[in-house]
Protein backbone atom coordinates (compact mmCIF):
# COMPACT_ATOMS: atom_id res chain seq x y z
CA UNK A 1 0.00 0.00 0.00
CA UNK A 2 1.35 3.41 -0.96
CA UNK A 3 1.75 5.95 1.84
CA UNK A 4 0.54 9.33 0.61
CA UNK A 5 1.60 12.45 2.46
CA UNK A 6 -0.48 15.56 2.06
CA UNK A 7 1.28 18.85 1.53
CA UNK A 8 -0.35 20.99 4.17
CA UNK A 9 0.72 24.50 4.98
CA UNK A 10 0.07 25.59 8.53
CA UNK A 11 -0.77 29.27 8.45
CA UNK A 12 -0.54 31.43 11.54
CA UNK A 13 -1.86 34.95 11.97
CA UNK A 14 -1.20 37.36 14.81
CA UNK A 15 -4.03 39.28 16.46
CA UNK A 16 -3.23 42.66 14.88
CA UNK A 17 -3.11 41.20 11.36
CA UNK A 18 -6.29 39.19 11.94
CA UNK A 19 -8.18 42.45 12.58
CA UNK A 20 -7.48 43.50 9.01
CA UNK A 21 -7.24 46.96 7.49
CA UNK A 22 -10.21 48.59 5.78
CA UNK A 23 -9.60 49.88 2.27
CA UNK A 24 -11.98 51.60 -0.14
CA UNK A 25 -9.44 52.50 -2.81
CA UNK A 26 -6.62 50.58 -4.45
CA UNK A 27 -3.85 51.72 -6.75
CA UNK A 28 -2.15 49.11 -8.89
CA UNK A 29 1.17 49.55 -10.67
CA UNK A 30 3.47 47.04 -12.28
CA UNK A 31 6.83 46.40 -13.84
CA UNK A 32 7.92 43.45 -15.93
CA UNK A 33 8.63 41.36 -12.84
CA UNK A 34 6.16 42.51 -10.17
CA UNK A 35 2.80 44.04 -9.34
CA UNK A 36 2.40 46.56 -6.54
CA UNK A 37 -1.02 46.84 -4.92
CA UNK A 38 -1.49 49.83 -2.62
CA UNK A 39 -4.59 49.70 -0.43
CA UNK A 40 -5.88 53.06 0.75
CA UNK A 41 -8.61 54.36 3.03
CA UNK A 42 -10.03 57.52 1.49
CA UNK A 43 -12.35 59.72 3.52
CA UNK A 44 -14.41 61.96 1.21
CA UNK A 45 -14.16 64.97 3.54
CA UNK A 46 -10.33 64.89 3.39
CA UNK A 47 -8.17 65.88 0.46
CA UNK A 48 -5.40 63.48 1.49
CA UNK A 49 -5.37 59.73 1.84
CA UNK A 50 -2.62 57.40 3.07
CA UNK A 51 -1.59 54.00 1.87
CA UNK A 52 -2.62 51.59 4.64
CA UNK A 53 -1.04 48.45 3.18
CA UNK A 54 1.17 47.52 0.23
CA UNK A 55 1.44 44.10 -1.38
CA UNK A 56 4.25 43.36 -3.83
CA UNK A 57 3.91 40.12 -5.76
CA UNK A 58 4.63 38.38 -9.05
CA UNK A 59 2.51 38.68 -12.21
CA UNK A 60 1.71 34.95 -12.02
CA UNK A 61 0.42 35.30 -8.46
CA UNK A 62 -1.73 38.31 -9.40
CA UNK A 63 -3.29 36.28 -12.20
CA UNK A 64 -4.09 33.44 -9.77
CA UNK A 65 -5.58 35.94 -7.30
CA UNK A 66 -7.82 37.38 -10.03
CA UNK A 67 -9.15 33.91 -10.85
CA UNK A 68 -9.74 33.19 -7.15
CA UNK A 69 -11.56 36.53 -6.75
CA UNK A 70 -13.76 35.83 -9.79
CA UNK A 71 -14.68 32.43 -8.37
CA UNK A 72 -15.47 33.89 -4.94
CA UNK A 73 -17.52 36.75 -6.41
CA UNK A 74 -19.59 34.21 -8.36
CA UNK A 75 -20.20 32.21 -5.16
CA UNK A 76 -21.08 35.38 -3.24
CA UNK A 77 -23.55 36.57 -5.87
CA UNK A 78 -25.14 33.12 -6.11
CA UNK A 79 -25.80 33.26 -2.37
CA UNK A 80 -26.51 36.97 -1.73
CA UNK A 81 -27.42 38.45 -5.11
CA UNK A 82 -25.60 40.65 -7.57
CA UNK A 83 -23.10 43.11 -6.18
CA UNK A 84 -24.13 46.63 -7.13
CA UNK A 85 -21.29 48.84 -8.28
CA UNK A 86 -21.41 52.39 -6.99
CA UNK A 87 -19.96 55.50 -8.52
CA UNK A 88 -17.87 57.44 -6.00
CA UNK A 89 -19.18 60.91 -5.32
CA UNK A 90 -16.93 63.95 -5.31
CA UNK A 91 -16.58 65.52 -1.88
CA UNK A 92 -18.88 68.43 -1.21
CA UNK A 93 -16.95 71.70 -0.96
CA UNK A 94 -19.40 72.83 1.72
CA UNK A 95 -18.61 69.98 4.11
CA UNK A 96 -17.11 71.39 7.30
CA UNK A 97 -16.35 70.08 10.74
CA UNK A 98 -16.63 72.11 13.92
CA UNK A 99 -15.10 71.37 17.31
Amino acid sequence: MEDKKTNEIKIEIDEQTSNGIYSNLALITHSESEFILDFIFFQPQNQKAKVRSRIITSPAHVKKMIEALKENIARYEAKFGQIKETVPQAPSPKTEYYN
